[in-house]
């Protein structure tokens, strides 16, 4: 057996720069992660030094949002690496985010800037990631394309 690899036919990688579009949309994903992790973060820590109401409801929070961060996270990684698979995950978060924007918007507090932020991030993303040249970017062929 030998240790060569066999060489790969032109990835999307190798066809020049990555599309700033792309390039948005996967800091957007990567945003949209981090604050899961910093917001998992912080309600786990109201949990465990018990300022919270229900210290399990906040430390069960807390490791959903953290666990949730898993997802636009690694599809932030793989639109930056061009991988075609990330567009899926990219594009569910941005789905999830939308009736979450939603409700922060029905809230009579300061949630309500944040619902805006979050929409105007999620719709952004989504235009973002189904943009012909993102999709070509990944290397994904459209229904009734001709395969070369």
């Amino acid at each position: 057996m030998s240790v060569e690899q066999n060489p790969s036919p032109e990835t999307p990688e190798s066809v020049g720069p990555r599309p700033l579009r792309l390039t948005a949309a996967a800091v957007l994903a990567g945003l949209e992660g981090l604050a899961l992790v910093v917001g998992g973060v912080l309600i786990l820590g109201l949990g465990i030094t018990g300022d919270a109401d229900d210290r399990q409801q906040a430390v069960t929070g807390g490791v959903t949002l953290v666990v949730l961060a898993l997802l636009p996270l690694l599809a932030a990684r793989g639109l930056l690496g061009r991988r075609s698979w990330s567009r899926g995950p990219a594009v569910i978060t941005q789905i999830m985010a939308l009736p979450v924007a939603y409700n922060l918007l029905q809230a009579d507090s300061m949630a309500i800037p944040g619902g805006i932020v979050l929409g105007v991030v999620a719709v952004t993303a989504l235009v973002l990631l189904v943009n012909q040249e993102t999709t070509r970017a990944l290397g994904i062929r459209g229904p009734g394309s001709a395969s070369e």
